[in-house]
């Protein structure tokens, strides 16, 4: 029988709509933007589908890059509206070629939208984004750019960048809730999106959450979520103390020391370290072993490792360190546990070597 007391989630208060813009404005800080923040009232992959759904036209065209579903999702989403899309896939698990951008530009239609991931937390790439970006700017290029597992993890400066749309979820590097995403959106963007009849009365309008900033930026539509607006405000105050150029310097030394750990057990690294997301390290798992069994021995010492996700022939396991598990203790539990299970299926791993460059990495 439930406990029919008191319930700090029952009763929660209405989130006071003035706060709104206030965390609008902070959101915007982070992502060093000046352009208008708008708030959405679910998960990031809904802000995805939303910037899609509301630029998406027949008669447009976009270039639409790879390195996941996401990517994936975004280009479906381009085409239900009508518009004209090139994909550009990666090799499984790895970052897009910045010549492989280029050729397309040059050689393809003119494109009125580019897309793409900046991290992937599916297999723990970074794509060249200001590389990718300069090429989009210089062509009058409106960008999308799927920053959920970057922020926080990874130097963003949006306006200085040229980002038209950034889409931003709280619930990684920023150790936030997964439930309020964010979009910024540029002048250009908007000019684009509200152009030859843009998407109207739906969750998925940009255009209809534009009249929030119109009017004030007062309450949301809709009937806000209280709880996920408090929690983002939480999150945003821990971000504020601890500084956004610490959190991302921590995620950076997380990945390199789990580097240094996977080197001295003897693993080869996946991609080079300026390629590689601060958010996730991949490793190829050795051609005789199946992932699920390293993943099942690492299990039985209370670590979860993962399979990359999407990235098929290229069998590789993941080694978390985003947000709160951007830490030493973290860290090195992972490449510990991934030592043990290599071991445990018969392949020799030096866990003390690996466990000493780990406390080296952060001794410096």
């Amino acid at each position: 029988m439930s406990d029919l007391g008191w319930n700090p989630l029952h009763g929660v208060p209405s989130y006071p709509a003035e706060r709104y813009a206030v965390l609008a404005d902070r959101i915007g800080d982070i992502l060093r933007s000046r352009n208008d923040i708008l708030l959405v009232q679910a998960e990031a992959v809904v802000a995805l589908e939303a910037a899609a759904v509301s630029l998406a036209r027949p008669g447009r065209t976009a270039l639409n890059i790879i390195t996941s579903s996401y990517g994936g999702w975004f280009g479906q989403w381009l085409r239900r509206g009508g518009a004209a899309v090139a994909d550009i896939v990666a090799e499984p698990g790895l970052p897009i070629e910045i010549e492989a951008v280029a050729k397309a530009l040059q050689t393809g239609p003119k494109i009125d939208v580019l897309a793409l991931v900046h991290a992937e937390s599916a297999s723990g790439i970074l794509n060249p984004l200001p590389e990718i970006l300069a090429l989009a700017r210089a062509r009058g290029i409106v960008t999308v750019v799927d920053a959920v597992a970057s922020v926080g993890g990874h130097q963003l400066d949006v306006d200085d960048l040229g980002i038209d749309i950034a889409v931003i979820g709280p619930q990684k590097a920023l150790g936030g809730p997964a439930g309020v995403s964010a979009l910024t959106v540029s002048r250009r963007a908007w000019d684009l999106i509200l152009r030859d009849g843009a998407p109207r009365d739906s969750i998925l309008s940009l255009a209809d959450l534009k009249t929030w900033v119109d009017s004030g930026r007062r309450g949301l539509p809709g009937t806000p979520a209280p709880l996920e607006f408090f929690a983002l405000e939480t999150a945003l105050d821990h971000v504020e103390a601890e500084g956004l150029e610490n959190i991302v310097a921590r995620h950076a030394l997380a990945a390199s020391a789990t580097r240094a750990g996977l080197a001295a057990l003897g693993a080869p690294d996946w991609v080079p370290a300026a390629r590689a997301s601060n958010l996730v390290t991949a490793v190829p798992v050795p051609e005789s072993l199946a992932p699920a069994a390293l993943i099942a021995a690492a299990g039985q010492l209370g670590v979860e490792l993962t399979e990359g996700v999407g990235t098929g022939p290229a069998r590789l396991l993941r080694l978390n360190h985003t947000g709160p598990r951007a830490a030493f203790q973290t860290v090195l539990s992972n490449v510990v546990a991934y030592g043990a299970a290599l071991r445990q299926t018969g392949h020799p791993s030096d866990i003390s070597a690996a466990s000493e460059a780990i406390a080296a990495a952060y001794r410096r």
